[in-house]
């Protein structure tokens, strides 16, 4: 039996009982409805207040990282004041302060398969905000095998797409990417950036296809990938097909159950000891500002793009892009000490596997990048 609305409600979703389409049955189904938003970041940001706002009964966030400074150019859920505290935690009050009339579930806590099935037990439908392939794939599994429809964006620098991904009625997410792409081919927001509005254009496409499918209306994203670009303002609309032989949706899936994400998608994510920085490559930047000060010959290869050079730089470095790296390797000396750096130490960790790959056998990578240089080393130096 659908829940009645307080006199409060009535005003508040006027606008909402005024559509033929939504009408008082509609906002009630909405506010029985439930919905799980993986990440509280860009994304989720404006897919959990455009929720909130519609009515939603219920609205579980699940998160594991803290707001940053550096979020807040398009995290719009959060503000200065939240800077060191909890994403969910944040986003909670922002939400609850925009509609105190709903219930906001706070897990601050990593999305894995092994708590996925009791985090999103209670929803109804799960909201993929997340920026990294082990999570998609598992929020794409756990629809798959718990029958929910997955609402699915991502988001680099100009470039924006969505989908519904229901395994019940059409393709999933592994049918469009049966296998996740080899570990640094696909860069990330934090390694390339975005443009500050673009998550609030697919975040919003998100959240309608999400109203749509709790109200029971309109044509949604099944069996379609929608692109968009923000510097020409387009938007192209590709069909997918089910695929019959896709390991978890297909007539004979091989994926029966949960699995071990970061592993399947070459991130293992298993720490070093302390100490053992050595293993993972890494030279930390009091290690190299010692070593530098005491005149030792390293080779210091910069693998930022040319534009990050107005930003920060390190006297007497060579600058070989990552995405350029593989084909000129004739540049570097295989026999002398090289030190990889970038700004956080993502892109360098794999600058240093190519490099490896190719036969370097003295070669590390700055532990943290410029960004812990400039907090250990060189405080002048800005952060970014």
């Amino acid at each position: 039996m659908l829940p009645d609305l307080t006199p409060e409600e009535y005003l508040r979703y006027s606008r909402h009982l005024l559509i033929p389409d939504v009408g008082l049955q509609g906002q009630r189904k909405l506010k029985a409805a439930s919905v799980l938003v993986i990440g509280a970041g860009g994304l989720g940001s404006p897919v959990a207040q455009y929720l909130a706002a519609a009515g939603v009964g219920r609205i579980g966030l699940v998160d594991n990282d803290v707001v940053d400074a550096s979020n807040l150019q398009r995290q719009v859920l959060h503000g200065t004041a939240a800077i060191g505290q909890p994403k969910v935690e944040s986003a909670r009050r922002r939400l609850l302060d925009l509609n105190p009339h709903i219930q906001v579930d706070a897990f601050a806590e990593p999305f894995t398969a092994a708590n996925a099935r009791q985090v999103a037990g209670p929803y109804d439908v799960i909201v993929d905000c997340s920026d990294n392939f082990p999570t998609r794939y598992l929020s794409n599994d756990l629809c798959v095998l718990t029958g929910k429809p997955n609402i699915y964006g991502a988001i680099y620098r100009f470039d924006g797409q969505a989908s519904v991904f229901d395994a019940t009625r059409g393709p999933c997410y592994r049918c469009l990417f049966p296998e996740p792409p080899p570990p640094g081919m696909v860069p990330s927001c934090s390694d390339g950036g975005v443009l500050g509005v673009l998550p609030g254009v697919i975040g919003a496409l998100q959240a309608t296809e999400t109203l749509k499918i709790l109200l029971g209306i309109g044509d949604t994203l099944v069996g379609r990938l929608l692109l968009f670009n923000a510097l020409d303002l387009s938007f192209e609309s590709i069909k997918l097909r089910k695929n019959p032989h896709c390991k978890i949706c297909g007539a004979q899936p091989s994926v029966t159950g949960l699995i071990d994400y970061e592993e399947f998608c070459g991130f293992p994510g298993k720490e070093h000891p302390a100490g053992l920085a050595e293993a993972t490559g890494e030279i930390s930047p009091a290690e190299l500002a010692a070593r530098l000060q005491h005149g030792a010959e390293l080779v210091l290869v910069d693998v930022r793009e040319p534009h990050e050079l107005e930003i920060s730089h390190l006297p007497g470095a060579q600058l070989l892009p990552l995405g350029e790296l593989a084909s000129r390797l004739d540049e570097l000396d295989q026999e002398a000490e090289i030190v990889l750096f970038c700004r956080t130490g993502t892109r360098s960790a794999r600058a240093r596997d190519i490099l490896v790959a190719a036969g370097f056998t003295r070669v590390r990578h700055l532990a943290g990048g410029l960004n812990s240089w400039a907090h250990e080393i060189d405080r002048s130096m800005p952060v970014y």
